[in-house]
């Protein structure tokens, strides 16, 4: 019975402030910001470590390698990677952002990147993985800024509803990092069960005055990357908070936690503390930091935040993270609804009419239009491997 409570408090808005279950449909765009201004926040420089790379298939028939997902429009006007790197300004200026992202998509990141100096975006020569990314972005902050540096890990794909509520999160976890000389996770109370989700379990507290609701620190007790459904339940059901993506600690301290915990990158830290990069490339395997450092124990505390946060994942997590219609409806475009409730549309070609249906996802480009219920949009690998190559990978004929 426990599990059909959860999902009742889940799908009827109950669980947290902006619940989406499947019959309705949250934004990050609150009414309310919170406002924690009591706690302390750190006054030393930080930079950032952005991960980028992938075509990101997700968002086919969007992406392309000449529009990855980073680049693509997806919850404002903006690309999604131009959102991230304005967002956190001035908390953290485009000077001291660093952009991980692959060889394909290099160039293209390149130009929608005008701000964000040449010499900060780090180019993969091949797949690397995020633990190996950050250990790059890690070790070049050290190089240029020193090795106590602050440094906030993130990924190019979230979406915030409080830009300045986040920046002061940042700037807290900041200051525990320096003071615990720890690393510092950003939790998210759950709204929905997620199994594509990671999850932290809140242990110990390290702050005694005040609550994890007040926005107190504490030690991670366990972190569980994309339970099954039902075990994200159990999580939920005792408190634990969503991983937002968002990982801050010192450079010294992420570069010693990897070293300590990441086995797949032992064989290449020194070279890279030297500055070969081609001879860390070679000695590495490519793992994420979810499994190859978060879930191995790495010392791991937690901090809430609570500036309406989303991951940008698949064309379904759009109906939380866009402004919808009265009817749940999220359109890019022009589009025209009649009887029809809870859709995407992402239109880019002529005018789509939807009449008489729901859940539904229609893409439209120059010479393409796409169409599935949008939970089967929630993977489309059997679709990818079914389609020709050139489909695939260029299904307008323009890019």
């Amino acid at each position: 019975m426990r599990r059909v409570s959860l999902r009742s408090m889940i799908e009827n808005g109950s669980l947290g402030n902006s619940g989406a279950g499947a019959g309705t449909a949250s934004t990050v765009q609150p009414s309310v910001a919170p406002s924690r201004t009591h706690l302390p926040e750190t006054d030393a420089p930080l930079w950032a470590i952005i991960f980028a790379g992938g075509i990101g298939s997700r968002f086919w028939p969007l992406s392309t390698p000449s529009r990855p997902k980073p680049l693509l429009r997806l919850v404002s006007e903006q690309p999604l990677l131009v959102d991230t790197v304005h967002r956190l300004a001035p908390a953290i200026p485009a000077e001291r952002v660093l952009v991980l992202t692959s060889r394909d998509i290099a160039p293209a990141i390149r130009a929608a990147l005008a701000t964000v100096p040449e010499m900060n975006i780090l180019v993969e020569p091949r797949p690397l993985g995020t633990a190996a990314a950050l250990a790059w972005g890690a070790q070049e902050v050290s190089r240029r800024a020193g090795p106590h540096t602050l440094c906030c890990a993130i990924h190019a794909d979230l979406a915030v509803g409080f830009p300045d509520e986040f920046r002061r999160v940042l700037r807290r976890a900041g200051a525990v990092a320096e003071r615990e000389d720890a690393l510092v996770a950003v939790g998210v109370r759950p709204t929905r069960v997620e199994p594509a989700f990671g999850y932290i379990r809140p242990g110990e507290r390290v702050d005694a005055k005040d609550a994890l609701s007040d926005g107190a620190v504490h030690e991670v007790a366990a972190f569980i990357e994309k339970p099954s459904e039902a075990e994200a339940m159990v999580h939920i059901a005792a408190g634990a908070l969503w991983h937002a993506g968002i990982l801050v600690g010192t450079a010294h301290r992420l570069l010693a936690q990897l070293a300590e915990r990441t086995t797949e990158l032992h064989d290449g830290l020194d070279a890279l503390r030297k500055g070969n990069l081609p001879a860390f490339v070679g000695s590495i395997r490519s793992v994420d930091i979810e499994h190859g450092l978060l879930e191995r124990g790495a010392r791991l505390l937690v901090i809430p935040g609570d500036f309406e946060w989303d991951d940008v994942g698949t064309w379904a997590s759009l109906r939380r993270a866009r402004a919808l219609d009265d009817d749940g409806n999220g359109v890019v475009g022009t589009a025209h609804f009649v009887d029809a409730d809870s859709n995407i549309v992402h239109g880019e070609s002529g005018v789509v009419v939807l009449y008489g249906v729901s859940k539904m996802l229609v893409v439209t480009l120059p010479g393409l239009t796409f169409v599935t219920p949008l939970d089967r949009a929630s993977d489309l690998k059997p679709l990818l491997d079914a389609l020709p190559g050139s489909l695939r990978v260029n299904p307008s004929g323009g890019d």
